[in-house]
Order: C-alpha cells, then structure tokens, then sequence
C-alpha cells in the first residue's frame, strides 16, 4: 500500500452507506466521530449496522462472515458442528437470494479520496470449470464424474477496495444459500490471487451480546502484562471494586477446554485471591472492554449492548477510560445501547473532554428511515440537561 494510501485507511470513517443488508434497502451514517453510540428501538437495525461496519473493516475477511453468523445462529438446519454450512441469505435485504442478489458497504473519510468499498454478489456458477468439480466433489465426496452434472449452486463473491488495494474471493454456494466454513483443505477462492492479501490489515474487533471467550481475553491480558497498558487494566476494574490490587490468569493449560471465566482468572483484593467470575458481570465485561480496546490500536472497536452487566454509576468512568484510550491508540469506537444512563454518561464525558478535533457522537437510528440522526457531543449533553429524549 503507499503511504497516502496507508495514511487515509488508518484514518477514522466519517460516513458509511449501507445497500441491500439485512433490514437495511438503504441506510446512511454520517458525522461519525471517534465515539459514535447507535440508539433506537428494538429491532431498528442497530446491530446490524455494526455488522456491515465490521464486514467493511474487515477487508471483507471469510472469518468475519462466518463470525457474523455464528453469532446469530444462522446455520442450515440438521447441520451438525462438524459439517455446517452457514445460511448467508439472511444477509441480504428481505432475505432474497439469487443470481443478481447484492448488498454492498462503503466507507469514506476526511483524509482521503479514497472509498473503502465492500461488494457480495451472487452469480450463476459454469458447471464445466474445473474448479467448480474440485470444490463441490470435494463437498459431497462424490467420485462418479456423471453425477456431477446432478448439482447446481451459485457462485458467492466478495469483493473488497481501497485505492489501489483489492481483497477478493470466491466461494461455491448452494441454492438455499448455505455457505461452508473454510477450512485449510478448502479455503476460499482468491479471485485476484496476486492481490488476495492486501499489505496493510486493520484491526477490528467485534464484540457480541454474548461477550468474549475465556481463552480470548487470556490471550489478550497476556499480551499486555508488564506493560504501561497493564494499568489501564486495573484503573477500568477499580471503577467497579476499588480495593483490586492485582489480576492474574489461572489453568491456563485448560483455557482451550471452553472453561468457565471464574476459572480463567484471579484477582487480589486487599489479601485475598478471589476468583474473578464471582465477581459479577460487570468486572468481567470491562476487563473484555479495556482489552479490547487495547487490542485494536489504530483500529476499529465495535460493541453490541456496551452497558452489559454494568450499573449506571460504572459508565461515566467507562466512557472516560475508552475515550481516553481511543484517543491515545487511534481508536474508533463503535457501539449500541438501550440505556438512557449509558447516552447521558457519554454526554457527561462528552462535555468534560475538549471532543472538539475527533467528535463524540449519537447516531440515533428509526426504522424505515435512510440517515442516522446525529447529535454531537454538546448537543448529546444539552438533550441531557433539558431532559430530552435522544432515543
């Protein structure tokens, strides 16, 4: 990637538009900041809107695809955990799909003349290439070359850009919409296989309702130990339990095994080691926070239902020490809510810090409507001191 180009996808995103995906036939967010919290209704779009942001920023990555789904359980039915095949139609707008079908992301920023563009199409797959009887006899272990022309599928492509950067691939898919899981015996196709790995990969991570593994949070509280960041950790946990002194991670030769969080960790209170899952939720969930928000330096962090498991006097010191370390790491943040303490506490920090150069935003998203209504950081905190609603 050149340096222009590296300099402008490095940067924020300060529009998105979404076309054809999941409830969205069209959807724009715009004025975006470096903290930008989605509200509205049940059932408005919310979480999908993260979706497509992580899809996008992901360079359009097979692993996100399959993530994405995994989360919402939308697997083709009778498919056991070993041989599951992934039911991609519910991505697209009105679940329809069929050659033609698209849904696309795009993403803009100040910095840049460039558009981060990400496409899914579906086309109509030509049964006489030879790739097409590798992959489906390999999928259905079928031997008998005349029992090939028995099947048909649609071919699925991905096709993500930026400037002169291109990730594309390809992958054989059924007629129902069912899409296998790669695997290093069958990965997905490179479409431009010259140009399959784009030179620079931000990071990006998503975090779901149901929060993170065990084993993934180890991973990253390993990576940051005896490090400066070390005590963003312990300042986030002590907003909820004061007298924390240290963490540590335990049995981590049985983390691999999906064991439970009270047995991935230990923290010392005054003089005693407790196990951090009887703690409550709260302290695992801004553990998962602050991790994460370490992780993806120069990156992007997107959070379903951020105040999980917090009380309402745990998120202005929330919002403080992710603002802060966005700032610092070059960090946007992404994230939803329901709570009108959660909006009122990033008001609160919005009007504390000068948000001026980077923005805190509220992205208030209805239904059937096609932009965001954006309310900035001053004007989040007024609604809040008048006692209006911005949800």
């Amino acid at each position: 990637m050149s340096a222009s180009a590296a300099c402008g996808f490095a940067a924020m995103l300060k529009t998105v538009k979404i076309k054809n995906f999941r409830s969205f036939r069209q959807f724009e967010l715009h004025d975006l900041g470096r903290i930008n919290l989605l509200v509205g209704a049940n059932n408005s779009g919310k979480t999908s809107v993260l979706e497509a942001i992580h899809l996008l920023r992901a360079q359009g990555n097979p692993r996100a695809f399959i993530d994405l789904m995994k989360s919402r359980g939308e697997y083709m039915s009778g498919e056991s955990k070993s041989n599951r095949e992934w039911n991609i139609r519910h991505l697209f707008h009105g679940h329809s799909f069929d050659v033609g079908s698209e849904f696309s992301v795009t993403g803009a920023t100040q910095k840049s003349k460039h558009l981060e563009h990400l496409t899914v199409s579906v086309s109509t797959h030509d049964p006489i290439r030879h790739t097409f009887r590798e992959d489906l006899s390999r999928r259905l272990e079928i031997e008998n070359e005349d029992r090939l022309g028995l099947f048909e599928a649609y071919d699925l492509k991905v096709d993500w850009s930026f400037g002169k950067e291109h990730n594309s691939w390809g992958n054989l898919v059924s007629l129902q919409g069912g899409l296998s899981s790669p695997t290093p015996a069958m990965p997905p196709r490179p479409v431009r296989a010259s140009q399959a790995s784009p030179s620079n990969n931000l990071k990006v991570e998503f975090l779901t309702c149901a929060g993170l593994s065990v084993a993934q949070v180890v991973k990253w509280f390993d990576q940051i130990v005896l490090t400066p960041e070390e005590e963003n950790v312990y300042e986030a946990l002590r907003t909820i339990e004061p007298n924390i002194k240290r963490i540590a991670t335990i049995n981590n030769n049985k983390i691999s095994e999906g064991i439970s969080a009270q047995k991935g960790f230990a923290v010392l209170i005054d003089d005693y080691r407790v196990p951090i899952g009887s703690m409550g939720d709260g302290i695992w969930r801004m553990l998962g926070l602050v991790l994460a928000s370490i992780q993806v330096s120069n990156g992007c962090l997107l959070v379903d239902e951020i105040d999980t498991g917090l009380h309402f006097t745990a998120m202005t010191d929330m919002w403080k020490l992710i603002w802060e370390i966005a700032k610092r790491l070059n960090v946007q943040v992404f994230a939803t809510t329901h709570s009108s303490d959660c909006w009122k506490s990033l008001a609160a920090v919005a009007r504390k810090y000068d948000t001026s150069d980077d923005g805190i935003t509220i992205q208030r998203i209805e239904r059937n409507q096609s932009k965001g209504v954006v309310f900035s950081g001053e004007e989040t905190f007024l609604a809040s001191d008048m006692g209006i609603e911005v949800r």
